[in-house]
């Protein structure tokens, strides 16, 4: 393991300004499981480590029914996953936390680690961004909102700056009549990263869908929206006919590529099933829901 600085600032400008001098040279440690990695294989060679633990207020981890929900940069997947209230209201990003690798990792892995590492197949990014969530970036210039599906640019790349720290995320409160499903196909259930993942957001009011939200992950550079299915579902009463539709519509949307876990055709194929397969699920849970409640 190549040697380097380590450093545990107690304020968020003292981290920024640390990260500001190395000039990007410096990386961040929250949970450190795919950092600690990195860096013993050498994928990752950082002159600094800058541990954001001691620094006030990076654990918190909320909701209410106004603001929504409120994820730090310290909180656990595991947190997630056994929070009452994510269960309640956010039952997508639960499903996709408590398939996230082993239960051993999620008790140290931290949700906004996943998605700064940015990895197509990266299980909380896609409901999150079905959910509309936003990160909250500090820096040297102050503070900043960007949502989610903006911040990933692309394979292991995202909009930070070099001196900047993810400090949260924010997920908005769900509407009254929302279901919403997260779906993942792998060669196992768990410990293993998705060939194929949807996550749905659906909205009826009065019979209608009024809100649609469905996004593909493992299927392009970046999560991808499948707008031509949004489209299809908002402003109708939703149908098995119209479903099946929708699931075939997401295909035009998804940019798979051939790899070692599966074909371009097969992902493809996927796409199509387990939207229809989500799309279904969330409809009967929006059917069921009751006005979001603490």
């Amino acid at each position: 393991m190549r040697a380097f600085e380590y450093f545990e600032p107690s304020t968020l400008a003292d981290a920024s300004a640390m990260l500001h001098r190395a000039g990007g040279k410096a990386t961040v440690l929250a949970g450190g499981t795919d950092l600690l990695v990195q860096i013993k294989e050498s994928v990752r060679k950082p002159e600094q480590v800058i541990n954001i633990k001691k620094i006030p207020g990076m654990d918190v981890l909320t909701f209410d029914p106004v603001n929504g929900l409120r994820i730090g940069a310290l909180v656990t997947t595991r947190q997630l996953e056994t929070c009452g209230f994510v269960q309640r209201h956010y039952a997508g990003l639960a499903k996709a936390v408590t398939d996230f690798a082993s239960i051993q990792v999620r008790h140290r892995a931290t949700v906004i680690g996943n998605v700064c590492r940015a990895s197509p197949s990266a299980d909380s990014i896609a409901p999150l961004v079905a959910d509309r969530a936003s990160v909250h970036l500090y820096g040297l210039s102050g503070s900043r909102e960007m949502r989610v599906e903006d911040f990933i640019t692309g394979v292991g790349k995202t909009a930070i700056a070099p001196d900047e720290i993810v400090t949260r995320i924010t997920v908005p409160a769900p509407r009254a009549h929302t279901g919403k499903v997260y779906l993942k196909h792998g060669r196992r259930v768990q410990m293993e990263l998705a060939t194929v993942g949807v996550a749905v957001s659906l909205t009826i009011e009065e019979g209608r869908c009024t809100d649609a939200s469905i996004v593909l992950a493992a299927v392009g550079p970046t999560p991808v929206r499948a707008e031509h299915a949004e489209a299809l579902l908002r402003d109708h009463h939703l149908t098995d006919a119209l479903i099946l539709q929708a699931a075939h519509a997401a295909t035009r949307d998804a940019r798979p590529i051939s790899d070692v876990r599966a074909s371009e055709a097969y992902r493809r194929q996927m796409v199509s099933v387990l939207t229809r397969r989500a799309l279904e699920e969330a409809h009967k849970r929006a059917l069921e829901a009751t006005p979001c409640e603490k």
